[in-house]
């Protein structure tokens, strides 16, 4: 019995995907489940697997070609089945010989990059939080030779493009659409805040070594901010929205499904922590290292990438203090979080003195439809996020056990 391996649906809105790389040939012994080849979509790269145990007998659609959903991929033949040896073909006569040309060099794939290396800090000086300190009296410059500046190492996969025309890769295309769509169809505003988080990365790094022995999981302080932005929404609804164009409505979502911007080899891929509002911080850092993972490994699944309602992009995981960063298709608004540097900020001993201390600073900026969202909303939806993160009341999250 032969089986036929088709293109599944893979998605909400998906319609077509593209044949990237079979991992079985013609003749190949395959098992029920065996993954067969991988597909790209507008949504996600995933892989097909096989609908029985046997032999590939044919390939319907080869690799860089795209078809639409339902379509057969190839034939799954049943054990047994035998492949007659296609019959060598007779030899071609040789050709006369062409007079010699100069070699084409053939266009250079785009190189897999690595990721930047994170930005290297001078040591700072002793912090002072909560006592108020003097401002320094300026200190003159000393008189030391000039020392060039150096320059921040390239992404070492980036080289070779040096003087190179390649091919636009899929993954790239749908990125640039997609957010091109988005700037066309909504009318985009960027407001920005700027947050405390001195505490919180306090409370963070005494956390997270028993974190890690515990459940085996990194405590980065992405899932404080995920949290918090999940709690937030909770609270501001029209954040958490879609605009229906067609039925000329508004849905406000009752639940906070967060897209997460995740950096891989391949592009940008935004997975999505489901019900990230009924989570605890230590359920959103398994939900966003598994997520993470199955990203950059290649290994998300339609669900992975479906139904967000908000997302949020770590936009300061490579030094950025904020971006505008663009909101996707669908939802009303994005969540951008700079880089977190320390630096003089002004500190408030009681209500009726400020100090001075060095401080964990970073940029919120939410950017947002404002057919929907007014400036107003945006404000107060930062400023709840603000408050969350610099109460830093996030012991509780991370006790053992507690995932929700």
């Amino acid at each position: 019995m032969a089986f036929s391996v088709t293109l599944p649906a893979l998605g909400e809105s998906v319609t077509e995907g593209t044949v990237t790389r079979w991992l079985k040939q013609v003749g190949d012994s395959v098992e029920v489940d065996e993954p067969l080849l991988e597909i790209s979509t507008d949504k996600v790269d995933t892989e097909i697997p096989s609908p029985a145990a046997g032999i590939l007998v044919s390939i319907s659609v080869p690799e860089d070609e795209t078809v639409e959903i339902g379509a057969v991929l190839g034939v799954i033949g049943a054990p047994d089945t035998a492949q007659a040896p296609e019959p060598a073909p007779a030899p071609a006569p040789a050709p006369a010989p062409a007079p010699a040309a100069a070699s084409t060099p053939a266009s250079v794939p785009p190189p897999e990059p690595t990721p930047a290396p994170a930005p290297v800090q001078a040591a700072a000086p002793p912090v002072v939080v909560e006592e108020a300190v003097p401002a320094p009296a300026p200190v003159p410059a000393a008189s030391a030779p000039a020392v060039a500046a150096v320059p921040a190492p390239p992404v070492a996969g980036t080289l070779a493009l040096r003087g190179q025309t390649v091919a636009m890769t899929r993954i790239r295309r749908i990125i640039g659409d997609n957010l091109k769509q988005a700037l066309l169809e909504q009318a985009q505003l960027t407001s920005v805040v700027e947050v405390d988080v001195t505490v919180l990365l306090r409370l963070r790094n005494r956390a997270k070594e028993d974190f890690f022995a515990r459940e085996g999981v990194k405590l980065s302080p992405m899932p404080f901010f995920v949290k918090a932005a999940a709690q937030a929404l909770k609270a501001h609804p029209v954040i958490n929205a879609r605009i229906n164009e067609g039925e000329g409505t508004i849905t406000y979502f009752d639940r906070e499904n967060i897209g997460i911007a995740v950096d891989t080899d391949r592009g940008l891929m935004t997975p999505v922590i489901k019900d990230a509002g009924d989570l605890s911080t230590a359920g959103i850092a398994h939900a966003t290292a598994e997520l993470a993972g199955r990203a950059r490994s290649g290994h998300l699944t339609p669900d992975d990438v479906s139904g967000a309602t908000f997302t949020i992009s770590n936009t300061g995981s490579r030094g950025a203090l904020f971006d505008t960063v663009i909101v996707p298709p669908g939802q009303a608004a994005i969540l951008g979080i700079g880089a977190t540097v320390k630096r003089p900020a002004a500190v408030m001993i009681d209500e009726d003195t400020v100090g001075l201390g060095v401080r964990d600073m970073v940029y919120l900026s939410l950017s947002y439809d404002h057919r929907l969202v007014d400036g107003a909303d945006a404000a107060r939806y930062l400023t709840a996020v603000k408050a969350i993160l610099e109460a830093a009341a996030f012991e509780g999250d991370l006790s053992p056990g507690s995932r929700t």
